[in-house]
């Protein structure tokens, strides 16, 4: 058997290009507001920037949110909002000019808690939020009821976040991204567009990237779910020749600028899509490396896969 790397181990300027952050995200075309994710001495791939969520998005929620609480002109209010159902403990610093009546505040019961920053123009209305860690949510974002947010969570500029959508926690969008699924330790880049139910987790999604109506990225894999936790065995890539071990068993999908994944379709963990990769509805994506401008076709009544047979009564 040919001999496994770790890829945390190899330096930046080796990592192959199959695994290079510059591969699937054209930052100069697209800027990213919280692109100091993947600038970190720690992140040497697009793995590895996944592996770096949850640490950036608590440190720079640690250090921003005292700013923009003690910066005046919000509103702040400690363990109860007016007409809200508030339990347990946390902090909510709402800007001049934002709408903020969510549906239900559960904070931390043992601990101070989390807060909560809203932006001017933002509107979060009728969601159940989660407040045992902080929350950031952007200028014009629009945060719809029936809505779960977890903290850390990470919101950008004009975000449309859909009746239906749960932020799990470790999440970190761009400007003007569209969600309505289930999304658990993820980025999105600026225009991610995720409008219907879907799950997205471990994963990472570039500039206009979009999944379409019950699409779902696979972030564990089946025969791994048997396993108990700390027996699970870390995702193996195989890229430029080599295999390369990503250090952890979960990865959902990497998407590179402007990919696309039809309706109804599936990713397996480790899958890895280039810019302006194209997936047609109903297609099982198996794990590696597509694109970048390539057509994923999933064709069945074209190439003979599906069985005609007459019905008789």
């Amino acid at each position: 058997m040919a001999d496994i790397i770790s890829l945390k181990s190899v330096p930046k300027d080796e990592v192959p290009a199959e695994l290079k952050v510059e591969t699937y995200f054209d930052f100069g075309a697209h800027p990213f507001w919280q692109k100091a994710l993947f600038d970190r001495d720690d992140v040497n791939s697009v793995y590895g920037a996944i592996l770096a969520i949850d640490d950036y998005a608590k440190g720079w929620l640690s250090e921003n949110l005292p700013k923009l609480k003690d910066g005046g002109g919000a509103a702040v209010c400690t363990d109860d909002v007016p007409g809200v159902e508030c339990t347990g403990h946390f902090t909510a610093v709402v800007a001049e000019g934002a709408t903020f009546q969510p549906g239900r505040i559960v904070g931390a019961a043992d601990s101070a808690g989390g807060t909560i920053y809203v932006a001017k123009g933002a509107s979060v209305v009728g969601c159940k939020l989660y407040l045992d860690k902080d929350i950031y949510v952007g200028e014009g974002t629009v945060i719809e009821p029936g809505v779960g947010v977890k903290g850390p969570t990470i919101i950008g500029k004009n975000n449309d976040i859909r009746q239906g959508a749960y932020l799990r926690g470790d999440v970190i969008t761009g400007d003007g991204c569209i969600l309505r699924g289930e999304l658990k330790n993820t980025v999105m880049l600026d225009k991610a567009n995720f409008p219907h139910p879907s799950y997205v987790g471990d994963s990472i999604c570039g500039f206009m990237s979009h999944f379409g109506n019950q699409a779902t990225a696979a972030n564990l894999g089946i025969f791994e779910g048997l396993r108990e936790g700390d027996e699970r065995k870390n995702i193996v890539v195989k890229a430029g020749g080599k295999s390369y071990d990503l250090g952890k068993p979960k990865m959902g999908i990497c998407m590179g600028d402007y990919a696309q994944v039809g309706c109804n379709s599936v990713s397996d963990p480790g899958t890895f899509l280039g810019p302006k990769t194209i997936v047609y509805s109903l297609t099982r994506i198996t794990k590696g490396f597509y694109g970048p401008n390539e057509i994923l076709k999933n064709k069945p009544m074209e190439h003979g896969v599906i069985e005609r047979a007459k019905f008789e009564e």
